[in-house]
């Protein structure tokens, strides 16, 4: 369950610190189906406001991924280890 900051703070009463701009403490990958699936979604969630880090790109050891950050920075990689050949 993802709760908003402020929401976060009234459950547990207590006010937290934290980082400003793309942080690398939290990330969270979300594994998808098929490479034009890494593509869509990118271009989806960046014409939604994500901050787009590293763009969809096939790395030497078959995995196509890409980073973008949250309204809040935290890194969020969406990518797929099935190549089109799959």
């Amino acid at each position: 369950m993802l709760f908003g900051r402020n929401d976060f703070e009234e459950m547990t009463n207590q006010k937290y610190t934290y980082p400003s701009g793309n942080d690398g403490t939290f990330e969270l990958a979300l594994d998808v189906d098929t490479p034009d699936e890494v593509d869509k979604e990118y271009q989806r969630m960046v014409s939604k406001g994500a901050t787009p880090i590293i763009e969809p790109k096939t790395y030497p050891w078959g995995l196509r991924s890409c980073y973008i950050a949250d309204p809040e920075g935290y890194l969020i990689e969406i990518a797929t280890w099935k190549t089109i050949s799959d």
